[in-house]
């Protein structure tokens, strides 16, 4: 394997899902498989059973297990302990339909956590709404075990979850405990590098591959609810006054830290010694680094290893970029 690092794009990874659509060819260069429901293309994922594969450059082949492998240090900055999984899974989200209402446990809830996994606290950016978008996060106040789990079995739920109408743009922060679903919306995740989720509801939907309905958790769900994460919204983004580029701070959590640019005219990104992973969710744009031109598209995710330092994107007309960091592999947070 090369010892020389560089910005790392990787192959979008697409996963059926019975609540899925077509979507997803708006946003991903690869094509979607044929006739069947795309809920999910995983952007970056170190898992056992799905692990992303660079797409070019010396090391392309390699999945993201191997490079860490290899450059753990060169990649996550020196307070990272090789052999570690990479703590986040990127995701572009495609939900024609209802998603299943469902949480995730916390960190803590190790009891409810399948070995070798985590909890999950995740947050949304809306791509794409429709006619009939909405997001559900969080439960109405006053709502209790009990008359929760009598609305599922009088399939009264909705009238439990609060919900809104998304427009793109917006950012919600789901932490784990917090009861949730989208419909009708694209969205992009990121999220804690977990697959846990226990599901309360599917609206009886048959799922078209099995022909049956899928498996609920109604017990572990409601053993890991957060009762006070009532009526949660979008949040409201921090703006950077000293940078021109329209940089503002979507999301900052103990797990993630989500910046978002909008701009016309090359701005910086990344920051010595710290791994930063990049979404381009609108536009056209080249990633310089050092000498290196690296054209980036809607759709197309790069990690930039912590000992690249600092990176140029210059726009082709105008790019909206995510910028992504993990507080416990950065010295400070700034905006």
């Amino acid at each position: 394997m090369s010892n020389r690092l560089y910005p790392l794009k990787f192959e979008p990874i697409y996963q059926y899902r019975p609540w899925g659509g077509r979507q997803l060819a708006h946003f991903l260069s690869k094509p979607l498989p044929k006739n069947e429901p795309i809920g999910e293309a995983w952007l970056l994922s170190d898992r056992e059973d799905c692990a992303s594969i660079v797409l070019d450059g010396s090391l392309k082949g390699y999945t993201l297990t191997d490079v860490l492998k290899d450059f753990p240090e060169e990649i996550m900055g020196k307070v990272f302990t090789s052999g570690n999984r990479f703590p986040l899974l990127l995701k572009f989200l495609d939900c024609k339909e209802i998603l299943s209402v469902q949480v995730h446990p916390s960190d803590n809830q190790k009891e409810l956590i399948p070995k070798g996994d985590t909890g999950k606290t995740e947050a949304w950016v809306v791509l794409e709404t429709g006619k009939d978008s909405r997001i559900y996060a969080g439960l109405h106040k006053g709502t209790t075990k009990k008359n929760l789990l009598e609305s599922i079995q009088d399939k009264s739920i909705s009238d439990r979850l609060h919900s809104f109408v998304p427009k793109a743009g917006d950012a919600v922060l789901i932490q784990s405990g917090t009861v949730h679903a989208l419909k009708a919306t694209v969205v992009f995740e990121v999220q804690e590098n977990s697959d846990t989720t226990f599901k309360l509801y599917d609206w009886d939907r048959i799922d078209a591959k099995t022909n049956k309905p899928r498996d609920l958790q109604i017990e572990k769900a409601l053993a890991c609810i957060d009762f006070t994460k009532t009526e949660i919204g979008t949040v409201t983004p921090i703006d950077d006054a000293h940078d021109p580029n329209s940089k503002e701070q979507l999301i900052h959590c103990p797990q993630f830290v989500v910046w978002r640019t909008r701009s016309t005219r090359p701005f910086l990104v990344g920051r010595s010694g710290e791994l930063r992973i990049l979404v381009c969710i609108d536009g056209k744009a080249n990633l310089k680094n050092h000498t290196n031109d690296y054209p980036f598209h809607t759709g197309e995710v790069i990690l930039l290893p912590a000992n690249l330092g600092t990176c140029s994107i210059e726009p082709i007309e105008k790019a909206t970029v995510l910028e992504i960091g993990i507080p416990a592999y950065m010295k400070e947070i700034i905006l």
